[in-house]
């Protein structure tokens, strides 16, 4: 995993850092020169303007731009507070960003790089490190120091920054020790392990307790991302709805009762290794009441999304059904679910808002949105980037909750297996169809992405 820290926690990284300010800052000016070198596509006859700040951002640009002289570079360094909003800048090859970093709080109204690209300097100038609010030029690249920063991947960051270039500049075990969040990769499925030789079905099974009988596409959906993410058994429960109308021929029918359902879905779950709950279920009082007792008499990790977190209700309900049950609780609510379980919406500080929550309920959360962000109760943090608009469909969620519960019925911890199967999910997205691409569609395609990425769809050997 990537590590993702605050600015406060960079700047404890730079003030633990064994070398002297001027060595970091000499070090990543160099970063962003070689940076600019291969973005120029040499330095014979190039034209770059940095604009630099007083603080480190603008010192970094200016040992760049020292750097980029020594190469045969024609470079300007300005002053950013000497430049009015929207000064046109003289035409140039290459405008290095450094008027602000990570810590900048405020508004920033940047020059006219006119046609020129532009190469930020750990963060675009204007963009809050650790929210992605504000506005700043667009930049082709961003040169960040040792770890992306929350506002890289959050608010208007991602469309502000272009490609995140992470710089070694010494500080990686200063990071490492402080940081708390990481940006999910292609990398983390290896958490998946492959199955052994003698397998058996029931090792990976997931109960399903979802829909209702005029919502019998949620269920399909839940029991259809689970199994193509490796599930070995599927247990299919739809309150109120007769076995010959359970919608896949796959999962295992239980028959439930329309009300008091919780007793005959909790014993149907016994040697299951993991509950998918919410999807399709509808909203009364008596369902609120069946999905409470049914999360607290089942041991195994559950995944509570949609109807399910309605049910909850509130972070007190919430977390006294977490702290009864003997495993974890994962919910995962878009942002209007997650108003109405908190009161209001999570705002522009999206990580502290999730570990905020995460810490108030004792359960796992995951905050669907552009940028994906999962809490677990001790503060750690994981931000997924691999979504997309394909994924504004409806019916995705359901096969996102799917796909969670066989990864923690694979032995994944709640947390982690949240953070990957969002990750999954969204890269199995990208697989499908541009325009068009449907929820139904996501189950084959998570199993297409992990077959060829991943050892957990893999038999070991």
């Amino acid at each position: 995993m990537i590590p993702v820290v605050t600015a406060a926690e960079m700047k404890a990284a730079d003030k633990a850092a064994p070398a002297a300010v001027e060595v970091l800052i000499g070090r990543a000016g160099r970063a962003v020169a070689m940076a600019a070198l291969d973005l120029l596509g040499g330095a014979y006859g190039r034209r770059v303007v940095v604009v630099a700040g007083k603080g480190n951002n603008g010192a970094d640009g200016r040992a760049a731009a020292a750097v980029l002289r020594h190469r045969g570079v024609r470079v300007s360094v300005l002053d950013a507070a000497s430049l009015g909003p929207g000064a046109r800048l003289a035409p140039v090859d290459l405008v290095i960003d450094a008027a602000y970093g990570t810590g900048f709080r405020g508004t920033y109204a940047p020059p006219d790089p006119g046609e020129a690209p532009v190469l930020a300097v750990d963060i675009p100038s204007g963009i809050d490190g650790d929210t992605g609010v504000g506005d700043a030029l667009a930049a082709v690249a961003t040169v960040t120091f040792q770890a992306y920063k929350p506002g890289l991947v959050l608010g208007a960051g991602p469309e502000r920054c272009g490609q995140v270039i992470v710089a070694d500049i010494g500080l990686g075990p200063q990071v490492d020790e402080l940081a708390s969040a990481w940006l999910v990769t292609d990398r983390e499925v290896g958490w998946l392990a492959p199955r052994a030789r003698e397998s058996h079905k029931w090792q990976r099974a997931v109960m399903v307790v979802a829909g209702s009988p005029g919502m019998m596409g949620a269920p399909a959906l839940v029991s259809r991302g689970a199994m193509r993410a490796g599930s070995g058994y599927v247990r299919l429960g739809v309150p109120g709805a007769g076995l010959d109308q359970l919608p896949t021929a796959e999962a295992v029918g239980v028959a439930l009762p329309a009300t008091g359902w919780d007793g005959a879905a909790a014993e149907a779950a016994t040697r299951c290794r993991a509950l998918v709950t919410g999807p399709g279920l509808g909203r009364s009082e008596e369902i609120g009441r069946c999905v409470v007792a049914l999360l607290r008499h089942v041991d195994a990790p559950a995944v509570v999304d949609a109807d399910g977190i309605n049910a909850v209700g509130s972070v007190a309900r919430l977390h006294e059904v977490a702290a009864a049950r003997a495993s974890a609780t994962v919910i995962t609510p878009h942002e209007g679910e997650y108003a109405a379980l908190t009161g209001g919406p999570p705002g522009d500080d999206r990580l502290a808002a999730v570990r905020s929550l995460s810490a108030q309920s004792g359960a796992v959360v995951l905050l669907k949105g552009s940028t994906t962000v999962v809490a677990a109760p001790d503060g750690r943090a994981w931000f997924v980037t691999s979504g997309s608009p394909r994924l504004a469909t409806a019916g995705t969620g359901d096969v996102l909750s799917g796909v969670i519960g066989a990864f923690v019925a694979s032995g994944v911890p709640a947390a982690e297996a949240a953070a990957l199967g969002a990750h999954v999910h969204g890269r199995a997205a990208q697989l499908g169809p541009a325009v068009g691409l449907v929820a139904g569609d996501l189950p084959e395609l998570v199993s297409d992405w992990l077959s060829d990425h991943g050892s957990g769809a893999l038999v070991a050997r």
